[in-house]
């Protein structure tokens, strides 16, 4: 299930930067389609932007091997490139760095599949899966995957997270999409879903999209409270019963405090050297 969220593509500075402004933001609308790709027109639709436009805007992306083109389809994808430097960017400086060592932990010590996933507008992207050792695994999220805010254990502690206030306005911009591509995941039911969370302190993914693939997923925090992304564990449904889903969330939320702790860290040091600590 994919979709992709409106972005019209907003007005440019006069000069040189337009055309940038405009293929970056064609760029963006390419990457919320990771698997599937999507289509000249969409992205006509979706951007505002005349077809001979996007068409030269997208040429010059696939130029530089940031997007191609399936040549059956005719649907863009990002490309090579875009996936090397998204690597890179990762690992130096992402998410995935501070929590990579968290994730090998949880996998080796559960069996089950680690992830982290960050939040993007209304949003969440898986960036990493980490495979645990136990023999049967659930599919049902992978590393660029996008869902929206709320869906799926990470996604949900994220939107938990959130002041009710936003979270509230995010429920709303999804309302659309839930009704659409996630029919048994009505808004209602995952304004329940998040109450549940706050109460717990962890989110728990019952089989809300699959059935027989659950999730735990706890937040994480910037220093000033803002959310980060989050940490889970996926597993067929025998694993995640109680008293075992507890020890999962006790684990979770352990790990959660350290990669929290790196954040505060590397926060920090920005802050001494000048640097904006948001970014």
């Amino acid at each position: 299930m994919v979709h992709i969220v409106n972005q019209q593509v907003p007005p440019s500075p006069p000069g040189g930067t337009q055309s940038v402004d405009r293929a970056l933001a064609l760029l963006s609308l390419i990457g919320r389609q990771p698997e599937r790709g999507v289509s000249l027109t969409a992205l006509v639709a979706e951007s505002g932007l005349n077809k001979p436009t996007a068409r030269r805007l997208v040429l010059a992306l696939m130029r530089a091997g940031l997007v191609e083109q399936n040549p059956d389809s005719r649907l863009y994808r990002l490309g090579e490139e875009a996936y090397v430097l998204g690597t890179l960017a990762a690992r130096r400086h992402g998410l995935l760095e501070m929590a990579g060592e968290a994730l090998r932990r949880l996998a080796r010590e559960t069996g089950d599949t680690a992830f982290v996933s960050v939040r993007r507008d209304t949003a969440s992207v898986c960036l990493h899966r980490e495979e645990g050792t136990y023999p049967i695994r659930t599919h049902a999220l992978m590393p660029g995957n996008h869902h929206p805010l709320g869906v799926g254990a990470g996604s949900l502690a994220m939107l938990a997270a959130l002041p009710e206030e936003e979270a509230e306005a995010v429920l709303g911009a999804n309302a659309g999409v839930l009704a659409s591509d996630y029919p048994g995941l009505a808004t209602e039911m995952l304004r329940d879903h998040v109450a549940r969370t706050r109460a717990a302190g962890y989110a728990t993914n019952p089989g809300l999209i699959f059935p027989d693939s659950w999730g735990i997923g706890v937040a994480l925090r910037r220093p000033d409270g803002t959310v980060a992304g989050a940490v889970s564990l996926a597993a067929i449904e025998s694993r995640m019963q109680t008293p075992r889903r507890e020890e999962l969330a006790r684990l979770l939320q352990a790990e959660a405090e350290q990669i929290e702790k790196r954040l505060a860290q590397v926060y920090a040091a920005r802050s001494a050297n000048g640097g904006d600590p948001a970014r």
